[in-house]
């Protein structure tokens, strides 16, 4: 009866651990990752880290059957980034954009109406940019809806 009782007690063991391992190796198949990339630096080395942080990270879970969601967002000094005709990396964000389908940039209404108001005229942004109001709470919301944080 005692052989009987181990006997069944290892079989449901055996089971119960193809069945974790079976679901948890589906579960891991296919996921969707989340990451946010705050850029706050006017520093060339840095927008362009950024842009490669962005970019070896899609090119890591593509190459391991996951999919990412990047959002750079860019505020304060940073923010020059994505104003048009000094951006020292346009033409990678525009490549970037076109090339991934899975990249955002965010760009702070606060800092663009404060940089606006200094010039004295309206900042033009690059058009891959989006206008959020506060580059700082769109941060805050990514993270709270589950995005990992880069900063590079």
């Amino acid at each position: 009866m005692k052989n009987i009782l181990t006997g069944a007690a290892m079989a449901l063991a055996m089971t119960v651990a193809i069945a974790t391992t079976s679901a948890t190796g589906a579960w891991a198949e296919g996921v969707t990752h989340h990451v946010a990339i705050h850029v706050d630096q006017n520093d060339p080395k840095v927008m362009n880290m950024a842009l490669n942080n962005a970019a070896n990270v899609a090119k890591y879970y593509e190459s391991v059957g996951d999919t990412v969601v990047i959002e750079v967002v860019a505020y304060g000094p940073g923010l020059m980034m994505f104003v048009e005709g000094k951006s020292p990396v346009a033409s990678r964000i525009a490549t970037m954009s076109l090339e991934m389908d899975n990249l955002s940039f965010a760009a702070c209404g606060n800092t663009h109406r404060k940089m606006s108001a200094k010039a004295g005229k309206q900042i033009a942004l690059l058009e891959e940019a989006n206008m959020v109001p506060s580059g700082v709470v769109r941060l805050i919301e990514l993270q709270e809806n589950g995005f990992a944080y880069v900063r590079p």
